[in-house]
């Protein structure tokens, strides 16, 4: 990466292009995608939810465990060999973090894993992160990024962890409207709320940092949500004040993405009519592609969702991977599938059977698939590859 338009993102010291990859799960954003963003000198992030999917060996082993636990131990061992992966790959150049969703079951034992792994880094979103400090006490050289959607949530994490001697190293901001995977709001009517305006968010904590006595430089924001072109990169950094922006979809159609190359296909030819919002199974907003699951599904929503009763027998893989799940504990007003069984479809690109998580907004190259780098040098020069060809 030979240049950049904007000032370096800094965080513990580490000087970074302001580029910062999106978690995605299950298996999207791996030892490969982040490897190779971090090699770039961004923050590249391996998404640490049900990572087995990658390794044959632990699949085989699957098979035989019953129980939760088992599939967890499983779990951490492939998240441990996913984060050693990246930073090989990385070769000491930008910062590898991994992605923790709160809404996870065993959120905390895979925040240790990360840090024992040796993560730069652990982002947390899907729920409110004031115990982070407490997970990562005995690794304080981690940075902890919190994801929120709007400043009343960045106001009660900052006085939360005020109170205990830390701060966030960074906060990524996630616009639900544009966002793919789960949203930050608490329904599908409110993802479009002006409350969660970047312009508005930033302003917002800034002066909210003023208040608290914090210099603005302190806590770097990072937007994310829509990114998809240089010039909005320049707004939100140049114009906003921002101090970096968090690129997804953009990212896993990449050809360093670690997902099924008919996942990259279906992401990058989705045109706007077919992506949809709908309820997931964490309580959660979510935005993926029409699919024929997803389609079917979604004709089918009400009926199954008046049909909902709380029986854990209806756990599919009895992974309890989620502290709440609408199939399992028969939440009526929210979704009605096994969110493991389709992502991991996704990733090995059963475009029947998957679940497609998806931003809302364009691709910069179209449908066309190019190099990480690639991506990165274009967000950051405006200077796109002359050669773009579907794949």
């Amino acid at each position: 990466m030979s240049r950049s338009l904007f000032a370096p993102l800094v965080i513990r010291g580490r000087e970074l292009l302001p580029i910062v990859q999106g978690g995605m799960g299950v298996g999207i954003s791996a030892k490969q995608l982040a490897g190779a963003v971090a090699r770039a000198g961004g923050l590249g992030t391996v998404a640490s939810v049900d990572l087995r999917h990658l390794h044959d060996d632990l699949m085989a082993d699957a098979a035989n465990q019953h129980g939760q636990e088992g599939i967890n131990r499983l779990n951490l061992i492939a998240l441990d060999r996913e984060i050693k992966g990246a930073l090989a790959r990385a070769e000491g150049h930008g910062m590898v973090a991994v992605n923790v969703m709160k809404a996870v079951d065993n959120h905390a034992a895979l925040v240790r894993q990360a840090c024992e792994s040796g993560a730069h880094a652990v982002v947390m979103g899907a729920g409110l992160p004031l115990d982070l400090p407490e997970m990562t006490a005995s690794h304080p050289d981690v940075a902890l990024i919190p994801i929120l959607s709007e400043s009343r949530g960045i106001g009660i994490v900052l006085k939360r962890w005020m109170k205990k001697g830390r701060l966030p190293d960074a906060i990524v901001i996630e616009h639900p409207n544009h966002a793919g995977g789960h949203l930050g709001a608490a329904r599908i009517a409110d993802v479009g709320d002006s409350k969660f305006d970047f312009a508005r968010v930033l302003e917002e904590s800034f002066a909210l940092f003023k208040d608290l006595g914090l210099e603005r430089e302190r806590v770097p924001l990072i937007v994310a949500g829509g990114v998809n072109s240089h010039e909005k990169v320049q707004t939100y950094l140049n114009g906003y004040g921002a101090s970096a922006v968090q690129i997804g979809t953009a990212f896993a159609v990449t050809s360093d993405g670690d997902a099924h190359i008919n996942f990259k296909r279906t992401l990058a030819g989705a045109s706007r009519d077919d992506i949809a919002e709908f309820m997931s199974v964490a309580g959660l907003p979510a935005r993926g592609v029409l699919t024929p699951f997803l389609k079917s599904y979604l004709k089918r929503e009400d009926k199954l969702q008046a049909n909902a009763k709380a029986d854990p027998a209806r756990c599919t893989q009895a992974l309890n991977c989620l502290t709440v799940c609408g199939l399992r504990d028969g939440l009526a007003k929210v979704g009605q599938f096994c969110i493991d069984l389709k992502l991991a479809a996704a990733f090995r690109g059963e475009v029947s059977k998957g679940l497609f998580f998806r931003g809302a907004d364009p691709l910069p190259f179209g449908d066309a698939i190019r190099s990480a780098s690639e991506t990165m040098h274009y967000f950051l020069t405006g200077e796109k590859p002359l050669d773009l060809q579907p794949v």
